[in-house]
């Protein structure tokens, strides 16, 4: 583990001859590279150019380390101003890790990658967990390795663990206070006085498109929901950060209450399911798109185990759709909003997983599906503002 790569740090120019630290009078090996780099820092500056740097390594590689040499090429390439400072190379040489040449061999550890994470050996039990994720969730061995080196549990993946706090603390309060903790929806009083489900009579309400996803209909929803999201979810947000698994948590949860409001216009809506499909449907498409560089153990046996665990959640939805309410004439939850969150992980997660670190503002598909993401938003909205009305539907009594 380490600092997070990036470009080195300049430093300021530092006496020749000296180094951070040292004692005056430089012993004879560091007095060897001083010799060398004075060969090429002819005004004294302490600086030398990059391209004076590789004629150095040229001239004496033989006489460096090899994975110093790689460290040396790697704070070449990401030196921003072309040119390399006296005390990092002294410092390099002489063994001294600065923050910025930690950073350097992390990145000549990426550029290369000569030994293979798996083959690394005297693991602590936290450091196999992370090598666990990175083979988990990661095609290529580079990334990988960058993420094993970089990972530092700082910050934890907190918006997986705090959604599913919540959604547990909801479950356990309207379970106590229904005095009931299977199939919860189909009690009269669960959608009353209930201000966070989705019920298409309360739509102008905007917040219940997303609110929603913290009550669910019994506690076999919820727990397929949580295995799902903290087997899965948890996972990507180490790897991929808060940010980009929590939009498109997020995007799967709008996605799917709003697919609601238009292809079910009468239900009301329950349940994270449309962010939890989003995540494991993004997952595995990441997975079959990249199935020769995915080395996890069992991924067949693991995307069964998957899939098997959605279409029966699925399957509930749909049998809990049609069955016979309890509180008639309102229906019970929509299995819609699985659906929208399975073409948001397929869309805009597979662009978001593709590969680690990646920039995707750079990305032309990442700006198509976006597009396409807000033109359905766009038109969702016009559809809950007009076609309720234009279409006279007949909609059940608010809660």
């Amino acid at each position: 583990m380490g600092d997070r790569g990036g470009p080195a740090v300049s430093c300021p120019p530092a006496e020749p001859g000296r180094s951070e630290g040292a004692e005056p009078g430089n012993p004879p090996q560091e007095e060897r590279w001083k010799v060398l780099f004075d060969q090429f820092d002819t005004e004294r500056s302490g600086y030398i150019s990059t391209r004076q740097f590789w004629t150095l390594l040229q001239s004496h590689g033989s006489e460096v380390d090899p994975h110093k040499l790689d460290v040396m090429m790697a704070l070449a390439d990401t030196n921003a101003d072309g040119k390399i400072c006296y005390q990092d190379f002294v410092n390099l040489m002489s063994n001294r890790r600065t923050n910025s040449f930690r950073r350097a061999i992390l990145q000549g550890n990426r550029r290369l990658c000569n030994k293979a994470l798996l083959e690394e050996s005297g693991l602590s039990l936290t450091q196999r967990f992370i090598r666990h994720v990175a083979y988990e969730t990661l095609p290529r061995e580079i990334d990988r390795k960058w993420f094993y080196d970089n990972y530092t549990g700082c910050p934890p993946p907190w918006f997986m663990i705090a959604v599913t706090v919540l959604e547990f603390s909801f479950f356990i309060y309207y379970g106590l206070v229904l005095d009931r903790f299977v199939l919860q929806v189909t009690h009269p009083l669960y959608l009353r006085n209930n201000p966070l489900i989705y019920h298409p009579q309360l739509r102008a309400q905007a917040w219940r498109y997303l609110s929603y996803m913290f009550m669910h209909a019994g506690i076999e929803h919820l727990g397929v929901n949580v295995v799902l999201q903290l087997l899965v979810g948890v996972p990507l947000e180490m790897v991929h950060g808060a940010l980009r698994v929590g939009f498109l948590y997020t995007a799967g949860v709008l996605a799917g209450s709003l697919a609601v409001s238009v292809a079910d216009m009468t239900a009301p809506v329950v349940g994270s399911s449309g962010g939890v499909y989003a995540l494991v449907s993004a997952h595995l498409a990441n997975i079959v798109m990249n199935w020769s560089g995915m080395q996890c153990q069992f991924k067949l046996l693991r995307m069964a185990f998957a899939l098997i665990c959605m279409s029966l959640e699925f399957g509930r939805a749909v049998w809990l759709r049609f069955y016979s309410s309890a509180y008639p004439p309102c229906p019970h939850p929509s299995f819609v909003a699985h659906l929208g969150g399975v073409l948001v992980g397929i869309t805009l997660g597979v662009v978001i997983l593709r590969n680690y670190e990646q920039q995707l503002q750079d990305q032309s598909l990442w700006w198509i599906f976006l597009s396409i993401y807000v033109s359905f938003l766009a038109f969702a909205v016009l559809w809950n503002s007009f076609a309720f009305n234009l279409l006279v539907l007949k909609l059940p009594p608010p809660p």
